[in-house]
This record gives structure tokens, C-alpha cells and sequence, in this order.
């Protein structure tokens, strides 16, 4: 009862945040026009929609527009963003095809006029902390995607009992996300002083449902009854893992991602252990208030390229009901620091 009532304490306190920590409402943000680019079509992406919905409509920007057609190919991205921009909007949060191309995309923006964030992924091939000025877009602010596998593994190895055969399930390889998650799930095992091993990694299988559910069909086959846990970095083999223990019955522990309805159904049942959920809704929320703002100018970054972790939060059967609400109140948290830590304004 203490620990329920300490929990609505937290949440309580998170939500009474002010969503603005100055005179936002006095901030004219009408002519600022937010576009919102992910790579391509993929559900992880969906509550960027009404994340900048959301902010369009309390913050009175001057419009706001969702464009998946990148298909997964930087020039063809980079051709809807030109298209974004010859219709007048001005502002872009963009989650880049090509980790290393994608600065030049938004150098090329920047020299525009343009305000440009990085939303759910930075630049790959450096320490987005110790050097943010190597991410030519104004922010990133994606998971700390290696913090969020790390604690997705220890759940798992947790649940194993702390020792057996792990498998992890991930995305495309050559995504510097893809990295830190691989780092993040090897560092919990790490941890086990060998009584926990990495039997697999399974790379380049969220391109869509049916590549997972083959890859793990197969891999269920080949070796279910080694396997004594699943950790799934990525949304697509998250639900084919779901859905895979479910059919074969095998006792595999399995930590997903994100929240699926499937998988939240699974955590509901007992069938699988849990899920680390990300933020992509903050994302689009926070991030077309930040790109609004840089883009009247009534605030500017401190750090330029600076890197902000929207967050992660492990779900399990005890937390399914809440965590929706403690993922909202942190991005009007994280918003408030943007406002107050994060950039100067006027």
C-alpha cells in the first residue's frame, strides 16, 4: 500500500509540472510549421502524430505534418523533406535514414534558416555525450538506447534467474542505435560473471512483421530448447517474440519494447516478463515545441547539438496500467528542463 501510494506521490508531483516555465502563451509560434520525417513507414513511429498534435494545438504553431514516405532511403527522405520545405514548413524533426549522411541533411537545412532537431536517433559514429558538436542539427533527443538495453537485459537475466542461454533480437545492424543496444545488452551479461551467456544476436529483422516472425520461427525451431531468455531491442521482433512463445509454449522469459497492444495483453496474461517502452509521443510533443521555439527565436540552444535522453521505463504486470501516465509527465519534465537547463530564452 506505501509503495502504491508512494508511486501516485511521484506521478502527482510530475504532472503539476508546468508544461511552459515562462510566458509561452505571450510567444508568437504562428508562422513556425513543424514537420516531423522519420526514415520511412514503421509503428514506432505513429505517436509522433499526436505528440506534435498535441503541441500544435497548445503552443499554436502554424501547422504541423507526419511524412513517412523516406522508404527507408536517405536521398528519397531527403527529397520529401525538400518537398516539406517548398511548401513552407520551416521547422523539422527528423529521424535520419543514414546515420552518417544525415548530418549533411541537416547542415543543408541549417543553412536555410531552418530550425532542425534530431528526434529518436542522433548521428552514429560518436559519443553523442562528449561531443554533441559533431550533430550538425540544433538537438537530438532520442532513448539513451543503450541505457534502455541494458535495463531491458537485466530484467530478462532477472527473470532467468540470473543464469542460462540469452538470445537478443534487434534492428538493422549498420543503425548506431542498433550499436548501443548490442553494447547495453552485452554489458548486463557482462555482469553475471558467466552465468549468463549470449547464445545469439539477431540483426536487421524490424523491417517489418513477417521478417521477424520468420526469424524467430526459426530460431525457435533451431534452438527453442537452449533458449532460457529474449531480450528484443526492436519493435517488430518484440511482437514476433510475443507471439512465438505463445505458440510453441516453450518456457522462455521474454523483455520486449514499446507497447504493442499484443505485447501489453502478454505482460497482462503472465506470458511474457515485461517491456522497455520508449517515448516516441514526448518526442514529437517536446520536440515541436523546441523547434518552434528555435525557429521564432525566442530561444536559442546553450549547447549547440546538444543530446537529450527522452527516456525509457520498464513495464511489467505490476506497472501495465500506469506507465502511460509517468511517460507523459516525464516529457513535460523534460520539457520544463529544454525551457529552463537546456536553452536560453527570451
Amino acid at each position: 500500500m506505501k509503495k502504491k501510494m508512494l508511486v501516485a506521490g511521484v506521478l502527482a508531483a510530475l504532472m503539476t509540472v508546468p508544461s511552459v516555465a515562462y510566458a509561452a502563451s505571450a510567444t508568437d509560434f504562428s508562422k513556425i510549421k513543424v514537420a516531423l520525417v522519420p526514415g520511412g513507414a514503421h509503428p514506432y513511429f505513429q505517436p509522433w502524430i499526436t505528440g506534435g498534435k498535441a503541441a500544435n494545438t497548445e503552443f499554436k504553431t502554424g501547422g504541423t505534418i507526419f511524412n513517412e514516405t523516406g522508404e527507408w532511403d536517405q536521398t528519397k527522405q531527403n527529397a520529401a523533406i525538400d518537398s516539406l520545405a517548398a511548401q513552407g514548413y520551416n521547422a523539422f524533426g527528423i529521424f535520419g535514414v543514414s546515420p552518417s549522411d544525415i548530418n549533411t541533411t541537416f547542415a543543408n537545412l541549417k543553412a536555410k534558416g531552418f530550425a532542425v532537431g534530431s528526434l529518436a536517433s542522433c548521428p552514429g559514429g560518436y559519443d553523442i555525450v562528449k561531443e554533441p558538436q559533431k550533430n550538425t542539427a540544433d538537438f537530438c533527443l532520442s532513448t539513451d538506447t543503450g541505457a534502455a538495453a541494458y535495463l531491458a537485459a537485466k530484467a530478462v537475466i532477472s527473470a532467468m534467474g540470473g543464469k542460462g542461454n540469452l538470445v537478443h533480437l534487434t534492428g538493422n545492424a549498420v543503425d548506431a542505435n542498433t550499436i548501443r543496444r548490442m553494447e547495453g545488452v552485452k554489458k548486463a551479461i557482462g555482469e553475471t560473471a558467466g552465468k549468463v551467456k549470449l547464445l545469439t544476436t539477431i540483426t536487421d529483422i524490424d523491417t517489418d512483421l513477417q521478417t521477424a516472425t520468420k526469424a524467430v520461427t526459426d530460431l525457435l525451431a533451431a534452438k527453442g530448447k537452449q533458449i532460457n531468455g529474449i531480450v528484443t531491442t526492436a519493435y517488430n521482433p518484440a511482437v514476433a517474440a510475443t507471439d512465438g512463445v505463445k505458440t510453441t509454449k516453450l518456457p522462455i522469459k521474454v523483455i520486449a519494447i514499446d507497447d504493442d497492444p499484443k505485447i501489453l495483453a502478454a505482460i497482462k496474461s503472465g506470458l511474457i516478463s515485461g517491456t522497455v517502452v520508449q517515448n516516441p509521443w514526448g518526442q514529437g510533443y517536446v520536440g515541436s515545441w523546441v523547434l518552434a521555439a528555435l525557429g521564432s527565436k525566442a530561444c536559442t540552444m546553450k549547447t549547440a547539438g546538444l543530446y537529450v535522453d527522452s527516456g525509457s521505463f520498464l513495464v511489467t504486470k505490476s506497472t501495465v496500467a500506469t506507465y502511460d501516465a509517468t511517460r507523459q509527465a516525464t516529457s513535460k519534465k523534460i520539457l520544463k528542463d529544454f525551457q529552463t537547463k537546456y536553452m536560453t530564452c527570451k
